[in-house]
């Protein structure tokens, strides 16, 4: 297995690539910069993108998408509640003082329970809104593992304060999808450390209580 999760763009947003190296084939979550330094890993790996994952449309997760489908071929997926959000890209971009990247409509929405990912690592989708309406999170069950985006951060949750956020709902979604998953899962979330859920649940401020 090839797991390489490192920060991209003025953001730091986290990007993971996933890769099979028997198959020679890889997944791509959160590629919102630097698609230059992505797709080199992924030539120097040998490996061949199947799939775009997008955790949700803020400019710093999947600004470089279409970029890297145009590289590769491969789909994009986003969950379609979130399309509104990429209608939104120059208004994003304009917050963080940046030219707008180009965008088009994903190949596929990401839709709760479905299954993608790699034949020996798949993954599940869990809608998990809150910090955007089309938040979601990549459950890697057997690898004990989820991409939490900017659902679930270490010691923090995402921001509810942009369009499409709500708090309660958050919460919700991170007691009633992530909170449920055993405690040695990791999770590598949209920015900053990997942490994991028993860590969470015990330390995490917002969480006390749930």
């Amino acid at each position: 297995m090839i797991l390489e999760t490192f920060p991209v763009g003025p953001l730091q947003c986290n990007c993971t690539i996933l890769g099979d190296e028997a198959a020679r084939e890889a997944i791509v979550i959160d590629p919102g910069d630097e698609i230059a330094r992505i797709h080199r890993r992924l030539t120097e790996h040998g490996l061949k993108l199947r799939q775009i994952l997008i955790t949700h449309a803020h400019i710093d997760h999947i600004g470089g998408a279409l970029r890297l489908k145009q590289l590769t071929g491969a789909p994009i997926y986003l969950n379609e509640n979130d399309l509104p959000l990429l209608q939104m890209m120059a208004m994003q971009a304009a917050w963080l003082g940046v030219s707008p990247p180009e965008t088009a409509p994903p190949d596929e929405s990401l839709t709760d329970g479905q299954n993608l990912g790699l034949a020996a690592y798949p993954a599940q989708v869990l809608h998990t809104p809150g910090h955007t309406q089309g938040s979601v999170c990549l459950h890697f069950a057997p690898l004990k593992m989820i991409l939490a985006g900017d659902t679930l951060f270490a010691g923090s949750i995402g921001r509810t304060d942009l369009p499409g956020g709500n708090y309660d709902q958050i919460l919700a979604s991170i007691e009633s999808r992530l909170l449920v998953l055993p405690d040695e899962t990791h999770v590598i979330p949209g920015h900053g450390p990997v942490t994991s859920i028993g860590a969470e649940r015990r330390s995490n401020p917002f969480l006390q209580g749930h």
